[in-house]
């Protein structure tokens, strides 16, 4: 639903990152079919995607603001040149993630944490009326996560629709509404408060133990959930 958010929850490789490049049709899919935004396959530009690494030399002599307008090049095909609408999206979406005053900063310059955001600059750019999250505080530190939060709420409050790839309760409670939990299938699905209880995260992670509080998940011996 529009400004709403759904967190997938599962242990690594449990289907997350699959089901994401499934949404935007990455994958070739064995059976059953895949509707975004009421149509299949998703509607051109209407989908953006934060992976959970991204491919770009830290070494390439690129700026952010340049990789943020990589978002705007599905509009701008391959003739036109970036226009003043596309510039203004560029400032628009780097503002909203913080970033503004470090628009001409070479990207592998910038920190880890400032790196993410200005991913998901460039995702924003593309004026997304779903955004995809592959785990995205994969990382960073307390400050860029919580002006990661920040930025998600301000897109739902805008209308965009967001599905986030999690191992973080403290996000998947910040920020969204449902939850889908997933090993290989469907574990359970729905309301926040109702899906994310204890049983159903020991079920959804069955061969570790599992302690969680308020804001943590602990998953003994597994580093990163």
């Amino acid at each position: 639903m529009p400004g709403e958010a759904v967190a997938l929850i599962g242990p690594n490789g449990s289907g997350k990152s699959t089901l994401l490049k499934g949404v935007l049709g990455l994958i070739q899919r064995t059976t059953g079919t895949v509707e975004v935004l009421g149509t299949s396959p998703a509607p051109a530009g209407a989908v953006g995607y934060v992976p959970q690494a991204d491919q770009l030399d830290p070494h390439f002599p690129i700026t952010l603001a340049q990789v943020v307008m990589m978002g705007r090049y599905r509009s701008l095909g391959w003739l036109r040149l970036p226009g003043r609408a596309d510039r203004q999206a560029v400032a628009v979406a780097l503002e909203a993630v913080g970033l503004s005053d470090r628009a001409k900063t070479r990207f592998g310059e910038l920190s880890g944490g400032q790196q993410q955001r200005g991913l998901l600059a460039r995702a924003i750019a593309s004026g997304p009326r779903l955004l995809l999250l592959d785990e995205p505080f994969n990382g960073l530190d307390q400050q860029n996560r919580d002006a990661l939060i920040e930025t998600v709420r301000r897109l739902k409050a805008d209308g965009v629709a967001v599905l986030v790839s999690t191992h973080d309760l403290e996000l998947a409670r910040a920020v969204c509404e449902s939850v889908l939990l997933l090993n290989g299938t469907q574990m359970a699905f729905g309301p926040r408060k109702e899906v994310l209880t204890l049983d159903n995260v020991q079920r959804t992670f069955h061969d570790v133990s599992v302690e969680m509080d308020e804001h943590t998940l602990v998953l003994p011996g597994h580093d990163g959930y």
